[in-house]
């Protein structure tokens, strides 16, 4: 009887072993093969598929994966080849190892996605994409930092600041990290010309223009072959992707920056 109860809390803490290596990136498989092994110290492939209850084939692929990660060894020939496992503590440097790699490929990823969407065919016709709630606005704001030239803005500053106050002056600095100008007409109000101080060091220039005939809302930022607005008033976020619009609304742009820039002159003293 109390080798029965033995026999099934060693079951179930199985099982919650399993489910555990299966948590840090096992596959059903891996994870009944290493326990396996643990419990029989070493063996054949035979004698551990056995325990392990799959074949004899699938076996050796479990076991040469298992191999490949650093937690078993291999000693002897075939026929009378012995697996013995590892330690568990080499889990925590496989999983360290995972991670490091993980990173290495997030950063990959990052540099090749632009190279890899100017390749990508989206057919003639627009992409607009919708961007609902603050955590929409930020994702289009977001967007804007995948911008290979400088951005062209109509915006009025104090309504995003109003509203996430604590997002934008780290956007700033991030955009500036990342070597993206800005160019900005916006209302002369008394915190865009707080704003303006930091003009330099956030790589923007601002064309102040009188904020009770341009108050800007939504705001609108044209880059690369993107048109992105921002609602704050509606809490929406909207990217068209477009290189006919884009290149259209650049060229109203600059006549407005013309403008912009005759009426700031005019207005300090």
């Amino acid at each position: 009887m109390h080798g029965f109860v033995y026999t099934r809390v060693m079951a179930e803490d199985n099982k919650d072993l399993k489910r555990a290596l299966e948590d840090l990136g096992f596959s059903d498989k891996e994870s009944s093969v290493y326990l396996a092994l643990l419990e029989l110290g070493k063996g054949t492939v035979s004698q551990i598929s056995r325990k392990a209850r799959i074949n004899r084939t699938t076996g050796y692929d479990i076991l040469a994966n298992l191999a490949v990660k650093g937690l078993i060894n291999v000693s002897g020939k075939e026929p009378k080849q012995e697996y013995m496992a590892e330690s568990p503590e080499r889990l925590v440097p496989l999983l360290k190892e995972q991670f490091d790699r993980s990173a290495r490929n997030i950063k990959l990823a990052e540099k090749y996605i632009p190279k890899l969407k100017s390749i990508q065919r989206t057919g003639d016709r627009p992409q607009v994409r919708f961007y609902e709630g603050k955590e929409g606005l930020i994702q289009v704001y977001e967007d804007t930092l995948t911008s290979s030239e400088p951005i062209r803005a109509y915006a009025t500053i104090d309504d995003p600041h109003k509203t996430l106050p604590h997002y934008f002056p780290e956007y700033y600095k991030r955009r500036s990290r990342k070597n993206i100008s800005i160019r900005a007409i916006v209302p002369k109000t008394e915190l865009g010309i707080e704003r303006a101080k930091y003009n330099s060091e956030e790589k923007r220039e601002i064309a102040f223009v009188p904020v009770e005939n341009y108050r800007f809302s939504p705001e609108i930022n044209i880059y690369d072959d993107k048109v992105m607005i921002a609602s704050w008033q509606e809490k929406l976020g909207i990217i068209i992707e477009s290189k006919e619009i884009a290149d259209a609304m650049k060229k109203i742009y600059e006549l407005s920056w013309a403008e912009a820039k005759r009426l700031d002159e005019k207005s300090t003293p």
